[in-house]
């Protein structure tokens, strides 16, 4: 396969993975919050980064840096339902994510000074 039809590939399976998602999420709202907390995108990536013939430290890295960016981000999962129900849909959504950008660069702070961990 050449180099255009690889990434034609790779963008529909990525996009089908997320519209997939989608549509069960619209249909069932529990099984779809199982797929979308699944970690199918760093599972694809790890896989896209495998078949491109990455060392297997850099594929290592990514995931071990998925892991701590996680983290930061859980706390949007709880605010936005509650902001959503006051606010609307676009106002919670940023500030869910306006709030977890903050928290990330607090978080990030936090495991630099304490643990040496380097997220920035």
């Amino acid at each position: 396969m050449n180099i255009s039809g690889y990434l034609i590939a790779k963008y529909l399976i990525t996009a089908a993975l997320v519209v997939g998602i989608s549509e069960i999420a619209s249909r069932y709202e529990r099984i779809g919050g199982l797929l979308a907390a699944l970690p199918l995108v760093t599972c694809l990536t790890l896989i896209w980064l495998y078949v491109e013939k990455q060392p297997q430290d850099k594929i290592a890295a990514h995931a071990w840096y998925t892991f701590w960016y996680v983290l930061p981000t859980l706390p949007m999962f709880l605010t936005f339902p509650l902001l959503l129900a006051r606010f609307g849909f676009w106002p919670a959504l940023g500030i869910s994510t306006l709030g977890t950008v903050a928290l990330f660069f607090i978080y990030a702070q936090v495991l630099s000074r304490f643990f040496q961990i380097q997220l920035l």
